[in-house]
């Protein structure tokens, strides 16, 4: 059995709680154990190093020290793009000796040290690459070929640390909705910003570039992510989009993760589709029973 450690971080807690239950939910049905982090806190995400560079290293670090203690060589999985940004930026800045030891006499307030050596993935990496298009394939028992789908990977997603994918033409997704019996509507949106911070601090300018996304995916019948706060700026101001677009803009946006269990059956205690405020039904309604 392949086991695995999870940081699950604010957003999967709260306005992404589906995010959560979908994702471990399929990685048990797919036969991966996940762990929780004991004891995690905020990483701090694009927020902390803004206000202090030791800061947005140093709120990462604690965790990833925490993961060290735990891990027995186990791989991190992280869901939310931004998360993963905060964890991988500060692996890549502690593999200085000096910056390394600058962040562990930050976290000598706590008694943890953190040696490097933890590996953090993103949940998309893992279910491209570790479980695969061929492994899900034969595990789906109501493929989902009334649906098309569009996938939208955000910008933290594939850039500037994901390895695993094109930062500029992002294919990951592709083989996973392919294999779930889905038929991929490609745009020109897939790997653009989705305007998240805009939205507190020049509302107008961020609507319009969520707007721009949630416009170009309108001939498919939902919006697939894999991050929450992308998930929350499409799903959540389609009204307000449409306001400023002048005309209606409303197509669901659901996780990859529930995606995949609707196809492998599980059930709404699993995949939480009733959480969305655009409302899922009209998606559930194409896939046969």
């Amino acid at each position: 059995m392949t086991r695995y450690l999870f940081y699950p971080g604010c957003s999967m807690e709260a306005s992404a709680l589906e995010y959560k239950a979908s994702m471990t939910a399929v990685f048990r049905a797919l036969g991966a154990e996940i762990l929780e982090i004991e004891d995690w806190t905020c990483c701090g995400a694009s927020v902390a190093p803004v206000m202090s560079d030791l800061l947005g290293l140093a709120l990462p670090a604690r965790n990833l020290a925490i993961a060290e203690k735990m891990s027995n060589g186990r791989t991190m999985v992280v869901g939310c793009s931004a998360c993963f940004t905060s964890f991988a930026r500060t692996n890549a800045a502690v593999a200085d000796p000096t910056a390394l030891a600058r962040v562990n006499q930050a976290l000598e307030v706590e008694n943890l040290s953190y040696g490097g050596t933890i590996v953090v993935r993103h949940v998309l990496d893992v279910l491209a690459n570790d479980f695969g298009p061929a492994a899900i394939a034969e595990r789906v028992v109501r493929p989902l070929s009334g649906l098309k789908v569009a996938p939208y990977y955000g910008c933290q997603t594939v850039r500037p640390y994901a390895s695993y994918d094109d930062g500029q033409q992002p294919w990951t997704m592709v083989p996973l909705l392919e294999a779930l019996g889905a038929t991929v509507y490609h745009h020109l949106q897939e790997a653009t910003c989705c305007g998240t911070a805009l939205l507190t601090t020049k509302p107008e300018v961020g609507l319009r570039i969520a707007g721009s996304i949630l416009d170009a995916a309108q001939p498919a019948d939902c919006i697939t992510v894999v991050c929450p706060m992308c998930h929350m700026n499409l799903d959540s101001y389609q009204d307000k989009v449409s306001r400023v677009l002048g005309k209606m803009i409303k197509i669901p946006v659901v996780f990859l993760p529930q995606l995949i269990g609707l196809a492998l059956g599980l059930s709404e205690k699993d995949l939480l589709f009733k959480r969305h405020v655009v409302p899922v039904e009209p998606v559930l309604t194409k896939v046969p029973a």
